[in-house]
C-alpha cells in the first residue's frame, strides 16, 4: 500500500505559476509509474501528466503540454507538477495517482486526497 499526499494547490492568476507536490510513503518500490489528473465536478478525472514505466518518458494532455511539467526526485519520494502560464480552464482539483499506466485514470489504483487550484 503507498500513501500519497498532495500539496501546494491555492488560487492564482491567469498567466502565473504554480508547482504542486505529491509525497509518498509506505510501499513506494514502484513510484516510477505516477501521475496527475484534474477533474471537475461532475465531469470524470482528466490525465493531465504522467511518467511511463520506468520514468523515461513523460506523458502530456494535449491541452498542458508546453506549459506543464511532471519530475520527480526519488530521493524524497516527491513527484512534482510544475503549472506555467496557467489559464482558468485549469481549474481544478488535482489528484497525484500512482501504479497506472500513462493518462488513463482507470489503470491507476492508489490515489492522493487532492489540492484545489484555482485561476482567476
Amino acid at each position: 500500500q503507498v500513501q500519497l499526499v498532495e500539496s501546494g494547490g491555492g488560487t492564482a492568476q491567469a498567466g502565473r505559476s504554480l508547482r504542486l507536490s505529491c509525497t509518498a510513503s509506505g510501499n513506494t518500490y514502484s513510484l516510477n509509474c505516477l501521475g496527475w489528473f484534474r477533474q471537475t465536478p461532475g465531469k470524470v478525472h482528466e490525465g493531465v501528466a504522467a511518467f511511463g514505466s520506468g520514468g523515461g518518458s513523460t506523458y502530456y494532455a494535449g491541452s498542458v503540454k508546453g506549459r506543464f511539467t511532471i519530475s520527480l526526485d526519488k530521493a524524497k519520494n516527491t513527484v512534482y507538477l510544475q503549472m506555467n502560464n496557467l489559464k482558468s480552464e485549469d481549474t481544478a482539483m488535482y489528484y497525484c495517482a500512482a501504479r497506472g499506466y500513462r493518462l488513463d485514470p482507470l489503470r491507476y489504483n492508489s490515489w492522493g486526497q487532492g489540492t484545489q487550484v484555482t485561476v482567476s
